[in-house]
Protein backbone atom coordinates (compact mmCIF):
# COMPACT_ATOMS: atom_id res chain seq x y z
CA UNK A 1 0.00 0.00 0.00
CA UNK A 2 2.66 2.32 0.77
CA UNK A 3 4.56 2.23 -2.34
CA UNK A 4 1.28 3.71 -4.32
CA UNK A 5 0.97 7.05 -5.47
CA UNK A 6 -1.05 9.72 -3.41
CA UNK A 7 -3.23 10.12 -6.69
CA UNK A 8 -4.98 6.98 -6.11
CA UNK A 9 -6.11 8.19 -3.19
CA UNK A 10 -6.34 11.84 -3.05
CA UNK A 11 -8.92 14.05 -3.14
CA UNK A 12 -9.06 16.67 -6.51
CA UNK A 13 -11.62 19.17 -7.26
CA UNK A 14 -11.31 20.10 -3.09
CA UNK A 15 -13.28 23.72 -1.90
CA UNK A 16 -10.88 26.61 -1.48
CA UNK A 17 -11.17 30.10 -0.02
CA UNK A 18 -8.97 32.98 -0.40
CA UNK A 19 -6.71 34.56 1.91
CA UNK A 20 -9.69 37.97 1.59
CA UNK A 21 -12.01 35.40 2.07
CA UNK A 22 -13.51 35.49 6.00
CA UNK A 23 -13.69 33.16 8.43
CA UNK A 24 -17.22 32.99 8.89
CA UNK A 25 -17.34 31.59 5.24
CA UNK A 26 -14.96 29.43 6.17
CA UNK A 27 -16.80 27.99 9.66
CA UNK A 28 -20.06 27.86 7.55
CA UNK A 29 -17.90 25.55 4.82
CA UNK A 30 -16.67 23.78 7.56
CA UNK A 31 -19.88 23.22 8.83
CA UNK A 32 -22.17 22.26 5.89
CA UNK A 33 -19.13 20.24 3.43
CA UNK A 34 -18.11 18.21 7.18
CA UNK A 35 -14.93 18.74 6.40
CA UNK A 36 -12.25 19.66 8.47
CA UNK A 37 -8.99 21.72 6.29
CA UNK A 38 -9.59 24.35 3.60
CA UNK A 39 -6.90 24.77 1.47
CA UNK A 40 -6.20 28.93 0.45
CA UNK A 41 -5.75 30.10 -2.63
CA UNK A 42 -4.82 32.77 -4.78
CA UNK A 43 -5.74 32.04 -8.88
CA UNK A 44 -4.73 27.90 -8.46
CA UNK A 45 -1.55 28.83 -6.42
CA UNK A 46 -1.75 27.18 -2.57
CA UNK A 47 -0.85 29.79 -0.59
CA UNK A 48 -2.19 28.55 2.82
CA UNK A 49 -4.07 26.60 5.07
CA UNK A 50 -7.10 26.93 7.28
CA UNK A 51 -8.84 24.29 9.40
CA UNK A 52 -11.78 23.74 11.81
CA UNK A 53 -9.22 23.56 15.07
CA UNK A 54 -7.57 27.05 13.80
CA UNK A 55 -11.24 28.38 13.79
CA UNK A 56 -12.00 27.03 17.67
CA UNK A 57 -8.95 27.93 19.09
CA UNK A 58 -9.90 31.49 18.64
CA UNK A 59 -12.88 31.51 20.63
CA UNK A 60 -14.71 34.26 18.70
CA UNK A 61 -18.35 35.14 18.20
CA UNK A 62 -19.81 34.33 15.01
CA UNK A 63 -20.09 37.97 14.18
CA UNK A 64 -15.97 38.20 14.62
CA UNK A 65 -15.15 35.47 12.22
CA UNK A 66 -17.92 37.26 9.54
CA UNK A 67 -15.41 40.28 10.06
CA UNK A 68 -12.00 38.35 10.14
CA UNK A 69 -10.15 37.67 6.82
CA UNK A 70 -8.46 34.67 6.50
CA UNK A 71 -5.36 35.62 5.60
CA UNK A 72 -4.66 36.91 9.76
CA UNK A 73 -5.25 33.35 10.84
CA UNK A 74 -4.20 30.95 7.93
CA UNK A 75 -1.12 28.63 8.33
CA UNK A 76 1.12 29.95 5.12
CA UNK A 77 4.10 27.26 5.98
CA UNK A 78 2.90 23.90 4.75
CA UNK A 79 3.52 20.57 4.00
CA UNK A 80 2.90 19.65 0.49
CA UNK A 81 3.17 16.10 -2.09
CA UNK A 82 3.09 15.56 -5.31
CA UNK A 83 0.67 13.75 -7.31
CA UNK A 84 3.02 11.05 -7.67
CA UNK A 85 4.23 10.74 -4.49
CA UNK A 86 4.09 7.24 -2.48
CA UNK A 87 1.72 6.74 -0.32
CA UNK A 88 4.42 6.26 2.58
CA UNK A 89 5.59 10.06 2.29
CA UNK A 90 1.82 11.10 2.98
CA UNK A 91 1.99 9.14 5.98
CA UNK A 92 5.25 9.79 7.16
CA UNK A 93 4.38 13.49 6.94
CA UNK A 94 0.91 13.34 8.18
CA UNK A 95 2.58 11.22 11.64
CA UNK A 96 5.75 13.29 12.00
CA UNK A 97 3.88 16.46 12.31
CA UNK A 98 1.07 15.22 13.10
CA UNK A 99 -1.38 16.83 10.85
CA UNK A 100 -4.95 15.16 9.55
CA UNK A 101 -4.21 16.72 5.28
CA UNK A 102 -1.78 17.24 2.97
CA UNK A 103 -1.89 19.12 0.18
CA UNK A 104 -1.04 18.04 -3.24
CA UNK A 105 0.41 20.34 -5.30
CA UNK A 106 2.08 20.18 -9.18
CA UNK A 107 5.32 22.05 -10.29
CA UNK A 108 3.77 25.55 -10.28
CA UNK A 109 2.21 25.21 -6.73
CA UNK A 110 -1.28 24.55 -8.29
CA UNK A 111 -3.49 22.68 -6.00
CA UNK A 112 -4.66 19.69 -7.40
CA UNK A 113 -5.75 17.69 -4.45
CA UNK A 114 -5.57 16.87 -0.97
CA UNK A 115 -4.78 13.52 1.14
CA UNK A 116 -6.40 13.42 4.53
CA UNK A 117 -6.01 10.50 7.24
CA UNK A 118 -9.59 9.64 6.44
CA UNK A 119 -8.69 9.13 2.71
CA UNK A 120 -5.75 6.71 3.62
CA UNK A 121 -7.54 5.13 6.26
CA UNK A 122 -10.94 4.75 3.93
CA UNK A 123 -8.46 3.51 1.28
CA UNK A 124 -7.01 0.54 3.30
CA UNK A 125 -10.24 -0.22 4.68
CA UNK A 126 -11.40 -0.74 0.95
CA UNK A 127 -8.00 -3.14 0.64
CA UNK A 128 -8.60 -5.17 3.20
CA UNK A 129 -12.51 -5.65 2.87
CA UNK A 130 -14.26 -6.41 -0.66
CA UNK A 131 -17.41 -4.75 -1.63
CA UNK A 132 -19.08 -7.91 -1.50
CA UNK A 133 -18.70 -9.27 1.99
CA UNK A 134 -21.45 -12.04 1.38
CA UNK A 135 -18.69 -14.39 1.38
CA UNK A 136 -17.69 -13.64 4.71
CA UNK A 137 -20.98 -14.10 6.04
CA UNK A 138 -20.83 -17.40 8.71
CA UNK A 139 -23.69 -19.13 6.83
CA UNK A 140 -21.79 -19.28 3.95
CA UNK A 141 -18.60 -20.41 5.28
CA UNK A 142 -18.07 -24.61 5.28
Amino acid sequence: MMNERVHTVMTPGVVTLTPEDTLGQARAIFLEKRIHHLPIVEGKILVGMITAWDIFKLGKSAEEYNDTPIHQVMTRKLATLEADSHLGAAAEVLMTHLFHAVPIVNDQHELIGIVTTYDLLKYEYGKEYPDNLDKFVPENMV
